[in-house]
C-alpha cells in the first residue's frame, strides 16, 4: 500500500463522511431549493466541492481539538488521533488548509454564500468544540446551528439573499441535530462521562432527554413541512415528507413510554434517514 493510499485511509475517519456528505446534500439542496437558473454541472460541482472541503476541514480541526477526549472513550479511542496515526500537527495544517481553500472556493462563487459558510466553520470549531463542549450541554445547540448553515448558504446562493424558507431550512437542521446527537448519548452516556464531558442525558436525566427528543424532532419535522409549504413543492413530495414526520415523531415520543435500546438506536438511524429523504424530495420537487 504506497503512502498516499495509508494516509487516505487514516484521514477517511477523521472527516467523519457520512456526516458530512449529509451536510454537503443539504447545502445542495439548499442551492436546488432555490430554483436557480443556474443549474450547470460547473456550480453543481464548485457547490458540492467548496462544502466538503469546508465541512471536512472543521471536522478534522474538531478530532485534533478533542483527542484527548477521544483517547479516554471505547467508542473513539481508536481514531487515528489518539492511536497516533496521524500527528494532531499535520491534521492541523489539513484541516485548516480543507478549511480555507473551501471558503476560498466559496467566496469565488458568492460572498454571501461564503459568508455563512465560515459562520458554520466558526460556530462548530470556535463556539461548539473550543469554548462549550466541555462546559455544558447545551452546547449541542451551536452545533446544530452550524449544521444549518450549509443548507442556508446554499439557499442564499441561489436566491442572492436569505429568505424564510432558508431560515425555515436552517431550523429543520438545527432541531434535527438534537434527535440525532441526544439518542447517540444515551447509548453511550459512559463513554461521555469517562471522559468528562457534559451531555443532556447526565445533566438532566435520561427521562427528561428523551421528552426534549421528542420536542426537538416536532420542531425538525414541522420547519421541514413548512419550508416545503412556503416553496410551493409539489403534494405527494410534500406527503412523503409528512409520512416520514409523522413516523420520526411516533418514534420519539415512543421512546418517553418505553425505555428500549432497540428504540432508541432505531430513532437514531430513522432520524438520519427522514433528513436524507426530506432533501431528495425537496430536489426533486423543486426541478
Amino acid at each position: 500500500m504506497t503512502l498516499i493510499s495509508t494516509k487516505l485511509k487514516h484521514y477517511w475517519p477523521l472527516i467523519k463522511s457520512l456526516q458530512t456528505g449529509l451536510l454537503v446534500l443539504t447545502g445542495l439542496t439548499g442551492y436546488v431549493s432555490a430554483r436557480c437558473p443556474v443549474y450547470n454541472l460547473t456550480t453543481i460541482i464548485s457547490v458540492v466541492g467548496s462544502l466538503f472541503l469546508a465541512v471536512s476541514g472543521s471536522t478534522i480541526l474538531n478530532m485534533v481539538w478533542d483527542r484527548d477526549i477521544d483517547a479516554k472513550m471505547n467508542r473513539t479511542k481508536l481514531r487515528p488521533l489518539p492511536t497516533g496515526l496521524i500527528e494532531p500537527h499535520e491534521a492541523w495544517i489539513v484541516g485548516l488548509g480543507f478549511s480555507i481553500l473551501g471558503l476560498f472556493w466559496a467566496a469565488y462563487l458568492d460572498l454571501l454564500y461564503a459568508l455563512i459558510i465560515f459562520g458554520g466553520l466558526f460556530f462548530d470549531v470556535v463556539v461548539y468544540t473550543i469554548w462549550l463542549k466541555r462546559k455544558t450541554a447545551w452546547s449541542i445547540i451551536w452545533g446544530g446551528i452550524s449544521g444549518g448553515m450549509p443548507i442556508l448558504a446554499g439557499r442564499a446562493l441561489g436566491l442572492g439573499f436569505i429568505d424564510e424558507v432558508g431560515i425555515l431550512f436552517m431550523f429543520g437542521i438545527l432541531f434535527w441535530i438534537p434527535t440525532h446527537i441526544l439518542t447517540f448519548s444515551i447509548k453511550y452516556a459512559d463513554d461521555y462521562a469517562s471522559a468528562g464531558v457534559p451531555i443532556f442525558p447526565s445533566t438532566y436525566g435520561v427521562n427528561t432527554t428523551r421528552v426534549i427528543i421528542s420536542v426537538s424532532s416536532f420542531i425538525a419535522a414541522l420547519s421541514m413541512l413548512l419550508s416545503g409549504i412556503m416553496m410551493d413543492l409539489g403534494a405527494g413530495y410534500l406527503r412523503l415528507i409528512a409520512v416520514l414526520a409523522a413516523g420520526l415523531l411516533g418514534l420519539a415520543m415512543s421512546t418517553i413510554f418505553t425505555a428500549s435500546e432497540r428504540i432508541n438506536l432505531g430513532l437514531f438511524k430513522y432520524a438520519s434517514l427522514f433528513m436524507m429523504t426530506s432533501m431528495f424530495m425537496v430536489i426533486l420537487g423543486a426541478r
